[in-house]
């Protein structure tokens, strides 16, 4: 048996505040996984269920399939540690092998020499590399002398759809947008409006979320080109393809003020295959309303940084707070790393998270309407 059959243990990884949404797509999925750390989430599955990861979770930003674990506090024990690893199963001669690495808490953290020492224990273990194959990226992560290698089977990173080729300022990354949407009030039935939708990456997501169509089916992955592994991808997106669900009558729709940018979410929503089931608009945020009770709004509006000056901001969050105040017994979701939101919009937020627009430091204000009325 080699070394991808049988039973393997896994892990993907998700940005700081949203490993809980990571986790509990996990479970949806059927699998039992650990605690997140350091935003590395393990779990067991085999190598159908390491795809099935790649092509259906929503919020995670790489799957991992975890070769060893061992303790490391000089360089010699990582040597051996590495060099003991069975690579002959797991690469080919002519691999090309990337090195990323992480340290924390740990006696080695001088982290380019992780990597040249890892790279040279494998070359000793396999006797040599030509390097002229496939690519094989491993992330060795030291935590607390305690060293993990991994092996990449995402390649481009998950957030990377396929869909959107081309993003305009301030981006919202498609992972990040999924987790808002899941950590929001918000089911297909209810309407859904983004009024700074940019380049259209809410809506969209949260069209995918409705028709349950699989963020990955359109994309490569890394491990479709592992030598040693079994063929398991036109299974995975043969199942992904049978869960979609397109016959529900959705309310998603997204505006902006900006006409470029709504063209290019129009051609965006196309690339996904969801433009029959969004609506986008241009129009200004202050013009918002709705037939609809018991909506929700979900939104990355301007932060000021590179878009707007301070006076300007405060007066757009102020006519956003009463836009949407206008609206009937609404709920809203916004990121923004402006510290002083709450007080131009209007109203204290009932709950506030902290999340990562890419490196940017961000809250996500919860503003909750009152509950539709049971049938």
């Amino acid at each position: 048996m080699g070394f991808f059959d049988g039973k393997l243990e896994l892990s993907v990884t998700s940005a700081s505040g949203i490993e809980a949404v990571t986790k509990r797509e996990l479970e949806s999925l059927g699998y039992a996984p650990s605690g997140a750390t350091y935003g590395r989430i393990s779990f067991e599955g085999d190598y159908r269920d390491m795809a099935r990861a790649n092509v259906m979770l929503r919020t995670a930003n790489r799957v991992f399939i975890n070769i060893a674990r061992f303790h490391a506090e000089t360089f010699d024990e990582l040597f051996d540690g590495i060099k003991n690893i069975p690579w002959q199963s797991i690469i080919p001669k002519n691999a090309r092998v990337i090195v990323n690495a992480k340290s924390f808490k740990s006696k080695l953290y001088a982290l380019s020499s992780i990597q040249k020492i890892t790279k040279k224990a494998i070359v000793t273990a396999m006797g040599s590399l030509f390097e002229s194959g496939g690519t094989y990226t491993l992330e060795v992560v030291v935590n607390e002398d305690d060293v993990l290698v991994a092996l990449d089977t995402s390649g481009t990173a998950l957030h990377k759809r396929g869909y959107r080729t081309y993003v305009g300022e301030a981006p919202l990354r498609e992972t990040l947008a999924s987790a808002i949407i899941l950590l929001s009030i918000w089911k297909w039935d209810r309407p859904f409006v983004d009024p700074f939708c940019g380049s259209g990456t809410l809506p969209i997501e949260a069209a995918l979320i409705a028709t349950n169509t699989a963020p990955g089916l359109n994309r490569n992955f890394a491990f479709e080109n592992f030598i040693k592994a079994p063929e398991v991808i036109t299974s995975v997106k043969e199942e992904a393809r049978d869960n979609i669900v397109l016959d529900r009558d959705l309310r998603i729709s997204g505006f902006d003020i900006n006409k470029d940018a709504i063209s290019l979410a129009l051609r965006h929503a196309r690339n996904a295959g969801v433009d029959s089931k969004i609506h986008l608009q241009v129009a200004d945020m202050r013009t918002l309303s709705s037939r609809f009770s018991h909506g929700v709004i979900v939104t990355n509006p301007p932060y000021g940084e590179r878009l707007l000056g301070e006076k300007e901001l405060q007066t757009l969050y102020r006519d956003f707070g009463k836009a949407y105040r206008s609206l009937d017994d609404w709920s809203a979701y916004v990121i923004t790393s402006y510290d002083n939101f709450e007080r131009y919009f209007g109203a204290r937020a009932d709950k506030t998270r902290k999340l990562y627009n890419s490196e940017l430091e961000c809250k996500l204000y919860r503003y909750l309407g009152a509950p539709p009325k049971r049938k």
